[in-house]
């Protein structure tokens, strides 16, 4: 990948080591469709950063609020 594009996409390793799980659980995110959005680029599974950034603001949970208490 160009340096432009590293530093706009993830690769699947990369994000693992970012949420610190393995990759397999990444794998299994894709197909339950629970993860964030991903493309397949040249035969790679690819995480664009803001939608990586937009799902992790989405799953953030305040535990002093009651909204997110279920």
């Amino acid at each position: 990948m160009s340096d432009h594009l590293e530093k706009q996409y993830l690769l699947t390793g990369e994000l693992a080591a970012r949420l610190r799980v393995k990759a397999q659980t990444l794998r299994q995110w894709r197909v339950t469709g629970r993860g964030p959005a991903f493309f397949k680029l040249c035969g790679r599974v690819v995480y664009k950063v803001s939608d990586v950034e937009a799902w992790e603001a989405a799953n953030r949970r305040d535990p002093g609020s009651r909204k997110n208490a279920s």
